[in-house]
């Protein structure tokens, strides 16, 4: 535990064959209460890989994660909704995600990634099976810069079906392709706060960029992502400002997630205990939490529709 002290930016990170971390598998309970319908606004299932193998040309290699430890990490925190964040690793097939929502009852729902020669009745199929968005990933770790006219062209396509964009990219993309993301056919959720570097400040531009952007009606961001961003371990105190200048910002269009079982992490894996507990600083108000937790992500998603 290095509290209080800069993380170690030394470690390479994971190559294709080099499995990843494997979850906390000591799950704390958290000190605060959830409310009924609370939704994990992001997480992802990683196999079991005998039945959904991962994709030939991923970028890393994470431990199975699949349906039945996902629902007893929810158990245990107090989760009742979650949303599956289709991750590189199964690339564009999305089997594993459609079969973890199949399982739910109707608790679950999606977000795909998809091949732009994606059909109608394709995108119409993934629909019927939960899915509400697509992801693009441009994390420069794991893939190249953005292809904003990829993502126009894929968009344009599902627009009909009131679906959304979620964009993982980095800061300094908000600030160079500002005119692509704004100008987009569907509502946008930005990942994990864009990734901004927290060492630049409230005042940095690309953080201004994003408090512009959620402050308009189609866009959201997901102050999720603290164990990514901080420069501490646990308790991250230097991601709160940026969470909760965004939540004044916008109560209504921010959501939050695990991002369980944390893919990539190159420092001390989190405890998911502790990162519900972190809305608390977040949102000390608790009808903000249960905004944010609840009617936010049921709005984006059509939970109660």
């Amino acid at each position: 535990m290095v509290s209080g002290m800069e993380k170690q930016s030394h470690v390479p990170p994971y190559s294709k064959m080099d499995t990843c971390q494997a979850p906390d598998p000591h799950t704390r309970k958290p000190n605060i209460t959830l409310p009924p319908k609370a939704c994990d606004a992001h997480c992802h299932v990683f196999g079991p890989s005998a039945v959904f193998p991962f994709h030939r040309d991923r970028s890393y290699t994470p431990p199975d994660a699949g349906k039945e430890l996902l629902k007893s990490l929810h158990k245990k925190l107090g989760f009742e909704r979650a949303v599956i964040v289709q991750a590189t690793c199964h690339g564009d097939d999305n089997s594993a995600m459609l079969d973890a929502i199949a399982s739910s009852g109707g608790s679950y729902k999606g977000i795909a990634m998809v091949n732009e020669t994606i059909t109608e009745k394709e995108l119409e199929g993934l629909h019927a099976g939960g899915v509400r968005g697509t992801r693009f990933s441009f994390a420069r770790h794991l893939s190249g810069q953005p292809d904003f006219e990829k993502v126009r062209r894929v968009t344009q396509k599902y627009a009909p079906l009131g679906w959304h964009a979620v964009l993982y990219l980095e800061a300094k993309d908000i600030i160079e392709y500002t005119k692509e993301i704004t100008t987009l056919p569907v509502p946008v959720v930005i990942d994990h706060m864009a990734r901004f570097k927290v060492l630049d400040g409230l005042k940095q531009n690309a953080f201004q960029r994003i408090l512009e952007f959620v402050r308009n009606d189609d866009f959201w961001v997901k102050i999720s992502g603290a164990e990514r961003l901080s420069n501490t371990d646990y308790p991250f105190d230097d991601i709160v400002p940026f969470a909760k200048t965004l939540i004044e910002a916008a109560p209504n269009r921010i959501i939050w997630g695990t991002d369980w079982p944390h893919p990539n992490i190159l420092g001390q894996m989190p405890n998911d205990g502790d990162l519900v507990d972190m809305l608390e600083k977040y949102a000390p108000d608790k009808e903000i939490r249960d905004r944010i937790t609840v009617h936010n992500p049921a709005q984006l998603y059509g939970f109660d529709a």
